[in-house]
């Protein structure tokens, strides 16, 4: 038997669960487990996503902080 729980939610968030039902008769414990797989999935691919974010960085400088760079702007 699964364990249930009540939680308190403010009336503007229940109206945006409303409008984000994908059928009417969908209750928000679906709902919100599916936004909360979602959320947990979308989080763990930004992770990977900053990751090569800041690998691009370092490499992006050694393009730009280059002594050929400089030379070029004051000619």
């Amino acid at each position: 038997m699964a364990q249930e729980s009540t939680i308190m939610l403010n009336k503007g968030v229940i109206e945006k669960l409303k409008k984000a039902k994908e059928y009417e008769r969908q209750t928000y414990n679906e709902l919100l487990s599916k936004m909360a797989e979602f959320f947990i999935r979308l989080k763990s691919s930004n992770q990977y996503d900053e990751f090569l974010h800041k690998i691009q960085q370092e490499k992006m400088k050694e393009f730009w902080d280059n002594k050929e760079d400089d030379s070029w702007e004051k000619a």
